[in-house]
């Protein structure tokens, strides 16, 4: 049994110790220029989440193209760079959600005339690309890594966060239902539509991001740019697929978007 002066030296480090973890949480929690980062409510609980906000990496860009109409956390702008805002390209949005709310590939479409495939779970959301996206084709299934099969999803009262992991949800929202999907693999998908480039992909679909890849031939169709949310549950994971097909983060990005992660191949 420890004598008493070691269990209060003990207790003592201990303290130091969570002193030190918060302090360091605190930084984490705050701007370069030491400003707090700005609080979102949890839309269950209603409490305060701390979430990243794009640095200033960011500003040059912004500076440049403005700031982003449609999309969460400025991914539009990161597109747009990329492309030099050009025109008539072909995009593929997994996990595409609202037709313009919160859309990476809306202004894409609206501003500079691309096309593209438009991929989410919900089908309720069919009805707006119907009506407000005439070059987009919308498909209301689950994205996996096969094709024709059944999936649970988890539907949140917020939408954003419906997910195949009930766990998921349920961080951020209660769950208003559980449907089943079908199941597409995403060659498969390209195929049936004769889809043989794509210039940027976008996949946001809450953790299943590695599931998704695995049904997808990325040699073939070789997208020039491809934003993945990467949920830390999931980013080794994204990371390892993407490096071993010649894939490589943009640097560029990088500290720009703390919620995604960008990647372009790797020239020949």
């Amino acid at each position: 049994m420890r004598n008493r002066p070691e269990r209060v030296r003990l207790g003592v480090l201990a303290g130091l110790l969570l002193i030190v973890a918060l302090a360091a949480l605190l930084l984490q929690l705050r701007r370069d220029d030491g400003t707090e980062l700005p609080v979102s409510a949890d839309t269950r609980t209603g409490s305060a989440i701390k979430r990243p906000v794009l640095s200033d990496e960011l500003e040059p860009i912004r500076a440049r193209l403005g700031a982003a109409r449609y999309s969460s956390h400025s991914e539009e702008l990161f597109v747009r760079d990329f492309f030099s805002d050009m025109r008539d390209g072909f995009f593929l949005d997994i996990g595409a959600g609202h037709y313009r709310d919160r859309s990476n590939t809306y202004f894409l479409e609206e501003e500079l005339g691309w096309s593209g495939i438009a991929v989410d779970p919900l089908p309720h959301l069919a009805a707006g690309y119907r009506k407000h996206r005439p070059r987009t084709k919308f498909f209301a299934m689950f994205v996996s890594d096969v094709s024709d099969q059944q999936a649970t999803l988890y539907e949140g009262d917020n939408a954003l966060f419906s997910s195949a992991e009930r766990g998921f949800t349920e961080q951020y929202t209660d769950v208003r239902a559980t449907r089943e999907v079908r199941t597409i693999k995403l060659d498969d998908l390209l195929d049936a539509e004769g889809i043989g480039r794509i210039d940027f992909m976008s996949l946001d679909i809450e953790q299943h991001e590695p599931q998704a890849l695995d049904g997808l031939d990325l040699k073939r169709f070789l997208p020039k740019l491809i934003c993945v949310e990467a949920h830390p549950q999931v980013r080794q994971q994204i990371l390892d697929y993407f490096a071993k097909r010649r894939y490589v983060v943009v640097a560029k990005y990088l500290r720009a978007d703390p919620q995604n992660l960008w990647f372009m191949p790797l020239p020949d």
